[in-house]
Parts: C-alpha cells; sequence; structure tokens
C-alpha cells in the first residue's frame, strides 16, 4: 500500500491540448473525507547537461510565455509518443543547440510539480560534444538563442534569476559538485 494513498473514484476530463490534458480527479482522502485534485497530465521530457571541450555549459535563452519572460536553460524537451527518452534527448540536444553528443549517460529523473502535474524530466549528461554540420530544424513556434557559459557564469545567472527554472539550477548544482570527476 503507498502511504497516505488517495483512491480516485471520478476522473472528469476538462481539457485535451496539443501539450497538456487537464482532469479534475474526485477522491477519497486516508481518513475517509472526500476531495477534488486538479491534475495535469504531460507526456514528459528530457533535459540534457551538455559542457563543451572548452568547459563551457551549453544553454539556450527563450521566451516562457507562462512567466512572461525570457529565461536561460538546459537543452530539453517534450517525449513524443512511444519515445524513448535517450533518443528524444539526442534529438533535442540537436535541435536546440547544434551540438551531437557521442553518448548520453541518464543521471536520474524527478516530477517537476507533483502537486497538481504528473511530469517527469529525464535528466542526461552529454558526453563527446560535436558541432553538428547541417543542425536540425527547431520547433515552428521554438525560438531559442545558444549561450556557452563558465559555471561561474551560470551560477551567477541563477542568482539574477536568469536561470530561474529548477531543472536548470539543478544541473548548475549538479555540475558544480561533479566537475572535478571530469565529466
Amino acid at each position: 500500500m503507498k502511504k497516505f494513498e488517495e483512491k480516485t473514484i471520478k476522473t472528469t476530463p476538462i481539457y485535451d491540448g496539443r501539450m497538456i490534458k487537464l482532469q479534475i480527479d474526485d477522491v477519497t482522502l486516508p481518513n475517509g473525507q472526500m476531495a477534488k485534485r486538479e491534475i495535469i497530465k504531460h507526456p514528459g521530457a528530457v533535459a540534457i547537461i551538455a559542457v563543451t571541450d572548452e568547459g563551457k555549459l551549453v544553454l539556450v535563452e527563450q521566451y516562457r510565455k507562462a512567466l512572461e519572460r525570457s529565461i536561460i536553460e538546459i537543452p530539453a524537451g517534450k517525449l513524443e509518443p512511444g519515445e524513448e527518452p535517450v533518443v528524444t534527448a539526442y534529438r533535442e540536444l540537436e535541435e536546440e543547440t547544434g551540438y551531437g553528443a557521442r553518448s548520453l549517460m541518464f543521471l536520474q529523473a524527478f516530477a517537476t510539480s507533483p502537486g497538481f502535474a504528473d511530469e517527469v524530466i529525464y535528466l542526461f549528461v552529454a558526453k563527446g560534444l560535436y558541432k553538428i554540420d547541417q543542425k536540425a530544424d527547431l520547433d515552428e513556434d521554438e525560438f531559442v538563442e545558444l549561450l556557452e557559459v563558465s559555471l561561474e557564469d551560470a551560477q551567477q545567472m541563477i542568482v539574477e534569476q536568469r536561470i530561474y527554472d529548477a531543472k536548470t539550477a539543478f544541473a548548475v548544482l549538479w555540475l558544480a559538485a561533479n566537475l572535478q570527476h571530469n565529466l
């Protein structure tokens, strides 16, 4: 049994979009009381920690409408139906940065907003980066600018809130803790 499990009695679909689905679940709480849970269903995503041979962290800057601002992030993207996370990671790294990787090492998966969404991000570390001759096209609604920054600059971007999302802040912290291990 799952500790503090909430049993779903009824699910009401509210919205079925291109990226997310929204539903309301009627649940029975561990104490027997009833409650409603608003849940966003998401297909999952990948994110990639990529460091050049010169020791620069590869980042992208893009506008995030939900925040009404541009932020700087590690390369990332949504899983396509039936696609393995490692395949998505290779594709997104190429599309967003113009870099390929000789290998990707799976680091870990984590929930982004477990209070209301089921999205899980699969985090990879890219090894053996190389520039791609013919860069893959971005999605038609995607506009990004490539940045290559030192670890110290990335840490300062967190302080300045230019890096503002959890996956990228986690990546910078992980990189700072593991840089001496010669990725």
